[in-house]
């Protein structure tokens, strides 16, 4: 269910919570679906999120395997909403070789989601840029690569500004 509005998309692993601790960044645990989770976040992230969607107009929602989870397990440190999520299945398991990358098994359901409606993704899959190219009927949109070591920056938040701020 797309609206006309854009849409800013957040992924967490990789972008939220990075692969490793950065300055800035606390510890804390969560606990998705049984499962125990280490997550490195920075309380920063929210103000900076939810001032880029006061000065766009933009709609911010979760694009990740967290889906809905992320309310409950990140939303709240890093200061933010509950916010609506693309239903992103789990990334099938088995071996057979026509699975599609991680990145392109999310492009397909973000695509599905927004269709024509704009949308930056921040996010830290490589190929989600090439997957999104391949498919079509999709609006205009922005990947912003994020790298997981780091997470989520001022700069990527400062591009999905400038990209958001040319749309209107």
């Amino acid at each position: 269910m797309a609206h006309s509005a854009a849409a800013v998309l957040l992924d967490v692993d990789g972008v939220l919570n990075p692969v490793r601790r950065v300055a800035g960044y606390r510890r804390h645990r969560a606990f998705p679906v049984g499962m125990v989770l280490k997550l490195w976040l920075n309380p920063e992230h929210g103000r900076m999120l939810r001032e880029l969607i006061a000065d766009t107009g933009a709609e911010l929602v979760w694009a990740t395997y967290w889906r809905d989870h992320a309310n409950r397990g990140i939303a709240p440190r890093v200061g933010l909403p509950n916010l609506r999520y693309v239903p992103i299945p789990p990334y099938p398991r088995d071996a057979h070789r026509d699975r599609p990358t991680l990145g392109g098994w999310k492009a397909r359901y973000v695509a599905a989601w927004a269709g024509a409606r704009p949308f930056v993704w921040f996010e830290d899959e490589p190929d989600v840029t090439a997957s999104l190219a391949a498919l079509t009927d999709l609006g205009p949109h922005l990947v912003v690569p994020v790298d997981p070591v780091f997470g989520l920056t001022a700069d990527h938040v400062a591009m999905a500004r400038i990209w958001l701020s040319r749309l209107a």
